[in-house]
């Protein structure tokens, strides 16, 4: 399922653990709509794509955004334009899809941070989406995170929204022997 993205500020998630990402690194943005996340990463200087399925949005971006590589594809009913490509990022807001998480963790190179958040279980009372298809289930991200290095987590109800939410941040490890980066929360990083 594919929601309208707005524009507007960033969400607060993605300026809070931006900073783990490698500077002037690769991010992709999966649902970019009308790409306010394209163009808040373009701004902060990493080299961006943006996929969604939504042509005359992509259209727009593309008029009056940053440079960023923009992909029109429907990501639900197609294959998976990206197939082969590692991301230093990985950035997923206001969308859920599960058949997409092997491929969004194949994309997430050896250090990269998946940022992602999204509609949760509890929201269907306040509006859409509504559907448990499109609502994560208690801990889902942790689940289908398993095997990355969990940086933070979030699972709850927002009263300012209202709304019921759930965030992670994940850093996939680098190989053994490697040298592993640290992740901080102070917005260093690597």
């Amino acid at each position: 399922m594919l929601l309208a993205h707005g524009g507007g500020a960033p969400s607060p998630w993605l300026r809070r653990f931006t900073g783990l990402i490698k500077s002037g690194g690769a991010v992709l943005d999966v649902a970019c709509g009308s790409g306010r996340h394209v163009r808040w990463l373009a701004g902060q200087g990493f080299v961006v794509t943006g996929v969604d399925r939504d042509a005359a949005a992509l259209a727009a971006l593309a008029a009056d955004g940053p440079a960023a590589e923009l992909i029109t594809a429907d990501i639900e009913a197609g294959p998976w334009p990206l197939a082969g490509r590692r991301f230093d990022g990985i950035v997923v807001t206001n969308y859920l899809w599960r058949p997409l998480w092997p491929q969004l963790l194949d994309a997430l190179a050896e250090g990269g941070v998946l940022i992602y958040e999204t509609f949760a279980a509890g929201h269907e009372q306040f509006g859409r989406p509504s559907r448990p298809d499109f609502l994560l289930q208690p801990g889902e991200l942790l689940q289908r995170c398993a095997g990355l290095r969990i940086v933070a987590f979030e699972d709850g109800f927002e009263r300012q929204a209202p709304r019921c939410v759930q965030r992670i941040v994940a850093v996939r490890p680098a190989a053994a022997g490697a040298g592993a980066a640290l992740y901080g929360l102070d917005g260093a990083g690597s």
